[in-house]
């Protein structure tokens, strides 16, 4: 029965009702002490009934009053009346999340500023150890300032089954207790294990989460059924409905978040709402968590000189070092600059005495070289070991390196691992194909990764495997106690983008972050509770980042143009590098001998170039690029970009109308963007999770793509999929990295594991045995020419690349042209090449690493 107007709780003096529900009558009322209008919820009396129930209710309520957050209902009193149990809270003025949805889903930048909001609420009340578990439209608030706040929470397992409540969600709330074996939520937006009445902790929260974030994008609810025992059923047995079908495009990396939190299994979803929060931010363009420096706007400017960029960078931490305050870092971090050549440094570490430090560099583009120096010493000594990259050092003083190192992919290299003493001494060969290893606390033992039968494995110690994948690891680093190894896990081969990982002796593995568009350098903290590392949410300017086990992720330090962490000592102090990276797009014309600056942003890599060698189609993969990357076409000429949409670019159509591109959702896709007017069109996913950048193409006809890519825990191996219906087919045997299509484009020539390579019929059939020779590892083979007969490969040295002819027939090959870029200050590689046709057009990706070492102090 509604209280009249007037009625006195206490202070509080009734005003008129706002409303009812399955958790009581809601009025405005007045609090005649401090003066401010408030909102009175009061509950049923049954609880007052219950003595045990009335003790968790007061406890819940102050649990959540102590809840001081801008997107959680702020509570400010509670007590009772007339047995009934009463929640005093701030008035909000506008409706609530389940009322705005009826107006249909809403628009992508207001359902991720909405889900944002939710996420940071959530993070907060959950470091309190507050769960919610009933999380649903009905109990979030949409403010007039356009706020999301977060209603009910702590309340809303003391909510009472009440079927006849006319004012009840039509999913309903079902549960008495939190006691295992019990269901408590709200179906539809209840987890798997509280459908199955487990235990349920905060991550239940999250999958509540990716279902509400799902139903602003498509106005429909993921799981709804007709009945409650349905809706029930579909939520641990079926999938969510794709995303592809929401009224308005969803973003690839939006449909990738809501797949993450809606994942089954507690363990395969985000660990934490500020994991969610971290993607979303990066997703919106908003600013770096508190404490951090804003990331830098979208808008295109003109490109700066990478040394130019780099002299920022080294100005910003100058200005560091002399103790001035940048965004709330505090005045005592102080920063030392420890090289000051032109060139890029690699994996550098604390001596064992503390006092000096070991690092590999390429200076003034000469190859790898170890060197050392000591703290309050200018400059460093070569250690005489040229050709090797410094991997790790032990406490008694022996490196670990990787030797005959050559460049994998930005700063990993790939080689022989050895290990020699920092006192001198040759080094002694262990194991080849190596590319990362950390020594144990004790120095007894490596752990190393490695890449062996297309597998790539995290050995520790050599030979017994912990972890193992198709995608690709990085930077192994031993805990303090050497019981866990943390390392860098990257979905896409040759992508840097990815997660830090955990695992132990017993090979149990766990993501501690959220996903990041970039990532490179990990250490641990020295009392082994944090893992930290540099990456980046969107772009390739890396911050500095902690992790606690747990997967709470802060930030530590961030600065303008970027860093990457190579190493914290014992006590605290932290070896960093001031970094530029960036790759620039260059093109020669046979008509014009002289390089052309191609690039466009900081990141431009090129994917294919039309048949009548006038237009490139390439991807922009850096800051102002996205954390998805973004593909362009751009003239031969230097005539400015046009922007296709969002991906990885990957191929031309046969016309040169349309352009194939790699979307980063989960699982990946395939989309055909139109070059002009047009709709883009997303390819369906028979189960494949590793998708190949580098040997995608389209049949003559137009009428089918052809492609490389695994299925789950399977080899990779060619397929077909046809763009009008979708259907996808085997193409060759698993196994098969990568392939070339013949002249007439009838049949695709592949090198099988054994060495022996086939020509495979597109339209199927028996395959015939096809001569390999002429061909060694080390090539990459691009295309055939207009004569049919020769094909066009090249070879990366790192300083230049050589662009060959091999004709197919007398087994000659003929050298094109020597690629070099007119600047090689920083040049670590020329990893990607695209030839027209006809051999008189050459676009080539100049990939740089410029780096300063520092000594950091103070960082925290």
């Amino acid at each position: 029965m509604a209280l009249p107007s007037g009625t006195r709780l206490g202070p509080y003096e009734f005003q008129a009702p706002l409303g009812a529900g399955g958790m009581g009558e809601v009025y405005r009322a007045r609090d005649t002490r401090l003066g401010r209008d408030v909102a009175v919820k009061v509950l049923p009396s049954a609880y007052s009934t219950d003595p045990e129930r009335m003790r968790r209710f007061e406890q819940e309520a102050r649990a959540a009053a102590a809840l001081n957050h801008p997107n959680i209902l702020a509570i400010y009193d509670v007590g009772t009346h007339d047995g009934s149990p009463y929640v005093v809270s701030e008035l909000l003025d506008g409706m609530t999340l389940r009322e705005r949805l009826k107006g249909g889903a809403l628009q992508q930048k207001k359902a991720v500023e909405y889900a944002l909001d939710i996420a940071r609420g959530l993070a907060a009340a959950h470091a309190k150890g507050i769960v919610h578990r009933d999380l649903k439209p009905e109990n979030l608030f949409v403010t007039r300032d356009g706020r999301i706040k977060i209603l009910d929470f702590g309340l809303a397992k003391l909510t009472l089954p009440n079927a006849g409540d006319p004012g009840r969600s039509k999913a309903p709330t079902v549960g008495l207790d939190t006691d295992p074996g019990m269901i408590l939520g709200t179906v539809g937006y209840m987890a798997p294990e509280q459908v199955r009445g487990e235990p349920a902790d905060h991550r239940a929260d999250l999958f509540a989460l990716g279902a509400i974030l799902h139903e602003m994008l498509t106005g429909q609810r993921p799981f709804h059924r007709p009945t409650a025992v349905e809706t029930m059923n579909a939520i641990l047995k079926e999938d969510p409905p794709d995303l592809s079908g929401a009224p308005r495009p969803v973003s690839p990396a939006l449909e990738r978040i809501v797949s993450h939190c809606l994942e089954k299994d507690p363990a395969a979803r985000f660990q934490s709402a500020q994991d969610v929060a971290f993607n979303l931010e990066a997703l919106s363009g908003l600013s770096e968590p508190s404490g951090a420096v804003p990331r830098p706007g979208r808008a295109r400017r003109g490109l700066r000189p990478a040394l130019a960029a780099l002299a920022l960078v080294a100005a910003l931490l100058a200005a560091f070092a002399a103790g001035t305050a940048v965004r709330g870092r505090a005045p005592t971090t102080k920063y030392h600059q420890l090289t000051f050549q032109k060139g890029a440094v690699f994996g550098a570490r604390f001596a064992p005495d503390g006092q000096s430090y070991v690092y590999s560099a390429m200076w003034q583009g000469s190859p790898y070289e170890i060197y050392m120096g000591r703290f309050g010493s200018p400059g460093a000594r070569s250690l005489g070991l040229t050709g090797a990259n410094l991997l790790a050092v032990s406490p008694s003083g022996e490196m670990a390196l990787c030797i005959a190192a050559r460049r994998e992919t930005g700063a990993v290299t790939r080689g022989t691992l050895a290990r020699a003493p920092l006192a001198g001494g040759a080094p002694r060969e262990i194991t080849p194909d190596v590319m990362g290893a950390d020594w144990s606390p004790d120095g007894s033992s490596l752990a190393l990764v490695r890449e062996v039968e297309g597998n790539f494995r995290l050995e520790y110690p050599i030979g017994t495997v912990l972890f193992e994948t198709k995608a690709w690891l990085s930077n192994p680093r031993v805990s303090p106690g050497g019981g866990e190894v943390a390392f860098l896990f990257h979905p896409a081969r040759g992508d840097d983008r990815g997660t830090v990982m955990v695992v132990d002796r017993v090979r149990r593995a766990r993501t501690i972050s959220p996903e990041w568009s970039t990532e490179g350098g990990l250490a641990w903290s020295p009392g082994g509770r944090e893992v930290w590392f540099s990456a980046r949410g969107a772009g390739t300017q890396r911050s500095l980042y902690a992790a606690t086990l747990s997967g709470v992720v802060r930030a530590v330090a961030t600065i303008p143009g970027g860093v990457t962490l190579h190493d914290i000592s014992r006590d605290g102090r932290v070896l960093l590098a001031a970094d530029e990276q960036r790759a620039d797009m260059c093109g020669i014309v046979a008509w014009d001998e002289k390089e052309r600056d191609l690039t466009w942003l900081d990141f431009s890599v090129p994917a294919d170039i039309s048949a009548d060698g006038k237009t490139i189609l390439f991807s922009e993969q850096g800051t102002a690029a996205g954390d998805l990357y973004s593909t362009f076409v751009r003239g031969m000429d230097g005539s400015p970009a046009v922007l296709l949409g969002e991906g990885e670019a990957l191929a031309f159509s046969p016309d040169a109308k349309a352009a194939l591109v790699m979307l980063f959702t989960t699982p990946p896709r395939l989309a055909v963007l139109p070059v002009g007017a047009g709709e883009t069109k997303i390819l369906p996913n028979p189960g494949l999770d590793l998708y190949d950048d580098r040997s995608a193409v389209w049949t003559p006809d137009g009428k089918n793509i052809l492609f490389v890519a695994g299925e789950r825990g399977k080899p990779p191996r060619g397929y077909a999929q046809n763009l009008e219906t979708g259907a996808v087919r085997p193409l060759t045997p698993e196994g098969v990295a990568g392939f070339l299509l013949s002249a007439r484009g009838d049949s695709v020539y592949a090198g099988l594991p054994d060495g022996t390579g086939y020509a495979f019929p597109v339209a199927g059939g028996k395959p015939t045995p096809l001569s390999l020779l002429g061909l060694d590892p080390a090539d990459k083979v691009l295309r055939f020419a207009t004569d049919g007969r020769t094909v066009f490969l090249f070879k990366d040295a790192g300083q230049s690349a050589k662009l060959y002819r091999l004709d197919g027939i007398t087994r000659r090959r003929t050298l094109v042209r020597e690629l070099r870029p007119v600047d090689i200050a920083g040049l670590v590689g020329i990893p990607r090449v695209t030839v027209s046709p006809d051999g008189r057009s050459i676009v080539f990706m100049a990939r740089r690493y410029l780096s300063r070492l520092y000594l950091a102090e103070g960082l925290r």
